[in-house]
């Protein structure tokens, strides 16, 4: 945060797709071979997201490879943390292929966290969430996390995360929730921990013809929030959202 606004905090939710570039359907087959081979214009563009992320202070990131054959070997989650000089980054490994591919969510922030646990989601392995605090008990607790395709699987995954975070007064939940915003997985989210969501009329996938609202930030009623928006940066095959929060007086970010 700057010095002049230390009281806004600028939020940052990216499904990456380990850094492959999608354009069109067709792609997932003609260009397969990214998701497993290493390729020149993968680096190139994990350089074009990075410019992007700079300008946000917290990024949860989801689709992030740990350091694989298909990334050449590069842990993505900290590649991009340096590229775009956030001094603090964390991954969660989800699922592992070994040297073939390492499926992750990742966490970039400019802030300290006070803490960052790893939660594995229920139902086929490959799902999990991270629960990074930042200040003491009362403070801000951010969730990154990636939902699971099934209805059924999500929503036994949104009982168990909310259950997780139940008592935190200040709460973001991001990720790809791989659902719509009126679909009976965000109800219960909304419901049981008294969130909202702004921006709900605006589409993040395919990112070159968005029909689906499947990426979210989530808001405790506590929080005010700005500028909530998708950001059209097509670099994946999911767009970006972003949203500005303001924190009160009496949060205190740091421990």
């Amino acid at each position: 945060m700057e010095e002049n606004d230390s009281q806004r905090l600028r939020l940052l939710s990216y499904n990456i797709q380990a850094g492959v570039d999608t354009q069109r359907y067709r792609q997932y087959v003609t260009q397969g071979w990214k998701h497993v081979l290493p390729h020149r214009e993968r680096l190139m563009n994990l350089n074009r997201i990075a410019a992007m992320l700079s300008r946000y202070d917290v990024v949860g990131l989801q689709e992030v490879d740990s350091g694989s054959l298909r990334s050449g070997f590069v842990d993505q989650t900290e590649y991009l943390a340096q590229r775009a000089g956030f001094p603090f980054w964390y991954k969660q490994v989800n699922r592992s292929l070994g040297k073939l591919a390492q499926h992750s969510n990742g966490l970039l922030s400019r802030i300290k966290p006070t803490s960052v646990t790893e939660h594995r989601l229920p139902g086929l392995p490959g799902r999990g969430a991270m629960l990074c605090r930042f200040g003491g008990t009362g403070g801000l607790t951010i969730c990154i996390m990636h939902l699971a395709l099934g209805r059924r699987a999500r929503l036994r995954q949104v009982a168990y995360i909310s259950e997780l975070v139940a008592d935190r007064p200040y709460l973001v939940m991001m990720g790809d929730l791989n659902c719509d915003c009126d679909s009976p997985e965000m109800r219960l989210l909304r419901e049981r921990l008294n969130l909202r969501e702004s921006a709900c009329d605006q589409s993040t996938f395919p990112s070159w013809r968005p029909m689906r609202k499947i990426d979210h930030i989530l808001v405790s009623n506590t929080l005010v929030v700005e500028n909530a928006r998708v950001l059209d940066y097509p670099l994946s095959d999911h767009l970006p959202i972003g949203i500005d929060i303001l924190i009160p007086e009496d949060l205190e970010l740091a421990a």
